[in-house]
C-alpha cells in the first residue's frame, strides 16, 4: 500500500507537469489563434456577410507574468463554444429558447429567475421570441448558432401585442425622443454638459436621454455605441425604425402588471422641479389614500377596473390608461388628457394637431373620457365643478404670466436687444423657470389637487419671477439700448412693458386698484348673515 501511494503520487506530478508544459507551449499558439480571430469576427460585414459575434475579451501576456487567456487545446472544443445541455422542464419551449434558458440559468440567473416569474414563462414564450432578429436587421448579431438583436424593440412586442403597440405609437410617448434642438436638449449638450461620451454630452446620455430615449447607434461590429445604450427611454429611436421602449414601463424580464400600476412607475420620470406629478400625486387626497391602502388595490388583478377590483384610491394608470366599467385599457398615454399643461402657453391638446391639418381625438372627448374614470368615485357636480377649477387656473396662468411674457420676449428678440445665444443673458433663464418650472407645477397641482404646488410651489414662484426679477431685468435691457443708441427699439419694448402693467391682473403694480374680488360682505354668504364689523 505505501509502495503504491508513492507510485500514484509520483504519476500524478508527472502528469500535472506534462500539463504545465503543454499549456506553456499552447500559449502562444492559442493567442495567435484567438487574435486572429478577434480580428475576423470584428470587421464590418460587407456584402450579405457573416454577422460579427458578440465581442471577445482577450487578456495578452507580455512574457513577464503578466495574465493570458487559457490555452486552447487542440481537439477541445472551448467551454463556452460547446453545446448547449437542453435541462429538463424546458420540452414545452421551442428549441432555440430552451437552449438560452438552459445556458443562461448558470450565466445570467437573476434574468432567468425573474423570466421564471413572468407571464411569458407561463405561456412559453422564452428568449428566442423576443430576441430573435433577420440577418438584415441593423443590430443583428451572431450569438451562439443564433442571429439576435439585444434590443426587444415595440416592433418586436407588436407581435403578439398588436394593439397595445399601435396605441403606443400614436402616443405622445412615443415622440418623447424627438427632443434634438429644443431648449431642454441646448442646456443639456452645451451650457450644463461637452460632447464627452462618443460626441455626446453625458448628462443627455444619462439624463435626458434615460427618460426621453436616445437615438441608438450600432456600430460597424454589430455593438450598440454606448453614448446610445443601455437606454430604457419611453421614445427611444430604435435601429429598426420604431419608437419607443416597452420596457420603460414594463421593466426587464418580469413585465409585471403590478409593478406597471404602481404611481413609483410613473415617477422614475415624473418627478423634479419642472414636471414633479409624482410629488404632486402623493400631496393629494388620491396619493394619501394610495398610501393608506395599498394592500387594498388587487395591484395583480388581471382585468383591475376601478370600482370593482378596488377603489381605496387611483394611480396614475388608472385615470390615464386602465379600464373601467365602460372604458377599455388604453396604451395612449394622452387618450384622456384635454389640457397641453407643459408649453409655455397651455391650449387645448388638440389645437397643435389642428393647426397641422392632423385629425385626432378632440379634446372635448378625451376630458369626458376622463370624467368617465372620475364617476367610478365621484358625483356629475363635484367633476363638473373641478373642472371648472381648473380651467380658471390654466388660464390665470394663460393670461396673467404666459402671454405677457413671452410677447415681451419675442419682442426684445425681434429688436435686436437679446442675442442669438440662447441661455447667455439672465433675462432667458428668468423667462425659462417662470413657464418650464414654476409655471408647470402650478398648472400640474392644479389638475391633480396639490394645494401647495398651486400656490407657494407655483404662482407664487412665478409672481416673484415676474414681478420681481423679470419686469427688472427688462428695464435695464431697456437702459442699456437707449446708452447703446437704439432709441426707438428702446421706446417699442417701453411701450409693451406699459402696456402689460397697466394691464387689469397687473396695475397693482403700479400702484393701480386691482381688479376687485370676491369677498363675504358681496353676498348673503350662501344664506349665512354677516353683522356689521364682524
Amino acid at each position: 500500500m505505501k509502495t503504491f501511494g508513492k507510485t500514484k503520487e509520483k504519476n500524478r506530478v508527472n502528469r500535472r507537469l506534462s500539463k504545465r508544459i503543454a499549456a506553456t507551449a499552447m500559449t502562444l499558439l492559442g493567442l495567435v489563434f484567438v487574435t486572429f480571430a478577434i480580428a475576423e469576427t470584428t470587421q464590418p460585414p460587407a456584402g450579405g456577410g457573416t454577422l460579427p459575434s458578440l465581442p471577445v475579451e482577450v487578456t495578452p501576456t507580455d512574457g513577464n507574468g503578466a495574465e493570458a487567456k487559457p490555452a486552447v487545446i487542440p481537439g477541445e472544443v472551448p467551454a463556452e463554444e460547446k453545446p448547449v445541455e437542453i435541462l429538463e422542464g424546458f420540452k414545452n419551449l421551442s428549441r432555440e429558447s430552451a437552449e438560452c434558458v438552459s445556458c443562461h440559468r448558470e450565466k445570467t440567473p437573476g434574468i432567468y429567475q425573474m423570466w421564471g416569474d413572468s407571464k411569458h414563462y407561463a405561456a412559453n414564450v422564452g428568449c428566442y421570441e423576443c430576441h430573435k432578429a433577420d440577418p438584415s436587421d441593423k443590430d443583428a448579431i451572431k450569438h451562439k448558432d443564433h442571429i439576435i438583436s439585444i434590443i426587444v424593440s415595440p416592433k418586436d412586442c407588436g407581435q403578439c401585442h398588436e394593439k397595445a403597440t399601435a396605441e403606443f405609437d400614436a402616443s405622445h410617448h412615443a415622440t418623447a425622443g424627438n427632443i434634438l434642438g429644443s431648449l431642454d436638449n441646448v442646456l443639456a449638450e452645451v451650457v450644463q454638459g461637452a460632447p464627452l461620451l462618443n460626441g455626446t454630452s453625458p448628462v443627455v446620455t444619462m439624463g435626458c436621454a434615460g427618460c426621453h430615449g436616445s437615438i441608438v447607434r450600432v456600430e460597424s461590429d454589430g455593438s450598440l455605441d454606448p453614448s446610445t445604450w443601455p437606454n430604457t427611454g419611453i421614445g427611444r429611436i430604435n435601429p429598426d425604425g420604431s419608437k419607443g421602449a416597452c420596457s420603460a414601463c414594463h421593466l426587464r424580464h418580469t413585465f409585471d402588471v403590478a409593478q406597471a400600476r404602481q404611481p413609483e412607475n410613473c415617477g422614475r420620470c415624473h418627478l423634479g422641479p419642472d414636471h414633479p406629478q409624482k410629488e404632486i400625486y402623493e400631496e393629494s387626497i388620491h396619493g394619501i389614500n394610495y398610501r393608506a391602502h395599498k394592500d387594498k388595490m388587487n395591484l395583480d388583478s388581471d382585468k383591475w377596473i376601478v370600482g370593482e377590483d378596488y377603489s381605496a384610491a387611483p394611480t396614475c394608470a388608472t385615470c390615464h390608461m386602465s379600464a373601467t366599467k365602460d372604458l377599455p385599457v388604453t396604451h395612449d398615454i394622452g387618450a384622456r388628457i384635454s389640457w397641453d399643461l407643459r408649453s409655455p402657453i397651455s391650449t387645448k391638446i388638440d389645437a397643435k394637431a389642428i393647426k397641422a391639418g392632423k385629425k385626432v381625438k378632440p379634446w372635448l372627448e378625451r376630458r369626458k373620457d376622463m370624467k368617465n374614470v372620475c364617476t367610478s368615485c365621484h358625483g356629475r357636480s363635484m367633476i363638473d365643478n373641478f373642472y371648472m377649477q381648473l380651467d380658471a387656473a390654466v388660464e390665470l396662468y394663460n393670461e396673467k404670466y404666459a402671454k405677457p411674457g413671452l410677447k415681451l420676449m419675442k419682442l426684445l428678440k425681434a429688436e435686436g436687444l437679446l442675442t442669438d445665444t440662447k441661455f447667455d443673458e439672465e433675462v432667458e433663464w428668468t423667462w425659462f423657470y417662470l413657464w418650464h418650472h414654476e409655471g408647470r407645477r402650478a398648472r400640474h397641482g392644479a389638475a391633480m389637487q396639490a394645494p401647495d404646488y398651486v400656490q407657494w410651489e407655483g404662482f407664487y414662484e412665478m409672481a416673484h419671477r415676474f414681478y420681481i426679477e423679470m419686469v427688472p431685468q427688462i428695464r435695464e435691457i431697456i437702459e442699456k439700448a437707449e446708452k447703446d443708441g437704439k432709441h426707438e427699439s428702446a421706446q417699442r419694448v417701453q411701450a409693451a412693458l406699459d402696456e402689460v402693467l397697466n394691464s387689469e391682473m397687473h396695475r397693482w403694480f403700479v400702484g393701480k386698484e386691482p381688479p376687485k374680488s370676491w369677498s363675504p360682505a358681496d353676498s348673503d354668504n350662501h344664506g349665512f348673515r354677516l353683522e356689521a364689523g364682524k
